[in-house]
């Protein structure tokens, strides 16, 4: 099973021979109630899909930009619940636009598989992306998803073969997650053809679309990973964006134009 409102959302993208833009900022920054207003800066600058991140203490897999959030929001104490209730303002507010929880595997098994699956719901959440969580281990937690609706989105790297690949996808719903790294100046061009070369081989085992986490930071990459994927994530050049930011309403601002240069970009594939 998987949900719905993403379904349309990126059919629709693709009806429209574009990519979509999936935007990502975590809770509780740059506090518990300013991740509110920073999100909706994301949608009104043109984000198709949102990805609210429940920060995490040890966050292995993202760079320090993303830390450096996670950080503020774990001191500002932001919990699960505010996690949940962050997700369930936005959905009210933006009844057209997926939101999806990315987290870490640990904050679910500790609140509860059934009962996260359940909450997320209810605050309207259109699913999950679970980035250290094992397809051979997502059972449970892929019934419990199922029962509400929610999409679970894996990952997959420029690293995993091609029969891993095939077992990822057979598990996931709603998208691929394809992870690469834009690297530093001067990797970029090869980089991108290894995560094109990974869009093309998980495309290979499945029919979900693969949306792919790059890197990127202005509307000419955005044009460029749109040309072979379904979707273009972004993340730490909004968090950068609030970082930067002067006040947090300059922040707000940085974001919607960031946005809204990324959402042409996209649409110049």
């Amino acid at each position: 099973m998987t949900n719905a409102l993403l379904d349309q959302t990126l059919a629709a993208a693709r009806a429209e021979n574009r990519a979509a833009l999936i935007g990502y900022l975590p809770a509780g920054f740059p506090s518990v109630a300013g991740a509110v207003p920073t999100v909706q800066a994301l949608i009104d600058g043109g984000a198709d899909v949102v990805e609210i991140g429940l920060p995490h203490s040890d966050p292995v897999l993202d760079g320090p930009t993303i830390q450096t959030a996670d950080d503020i929001a774990l001191r500002g104490g932001v919990r699960t619940k505010d996690v949940l209730e962050t997700i369930r303002t936005i959905t009210a507010a933006n009844p057209t636009v997926p939101v999806l929880c990315m987290t870490y595997w640990n904050p679910v098994d500790h609140y509860g598989q059934a009962r996260f699956a359940a909450d997320l719901a209810a605050a309207g959440g259109a699913g999950c992306i679970l980035p250290d969580l094992p397809v051979e281990e997502a059972d449970e937690w892929l019934a419990a998803a199922a029962e509400h609706g929610l999409a679970t989105v894996f990952v997959v790297a420029p690293s995993s073969r091609d029969e891993r690949l095939a077992t990822i996808t057979a598990k996931g719903t709603g998208f691929v997650y394809a992870a690469a790294v834009m690297g530093v100046t001067g990797t970029r061009t090869q980089v991108g053809e290894l995560a094109e070369d990974l869009v093309a081989r998980t495309r290979a085992t499945t029919e979900l679309p693969v949306c792919v986490g790059l890197g990127v930071s202005d509307a000419v990459q955005a044009a460029e990973v749109a040309a072979f994927a379904d979707g273009v994530i972004v993340g730490s050049a909004f968090v950068q964006r609030m970082l930067d930011a002067a006040s947090e309403e300059a922040g707000h601002a940085a974001v919607r134009e960031l946005a809204a240069e990324l959402a042409q970009g996209v649409r110049k594939r």
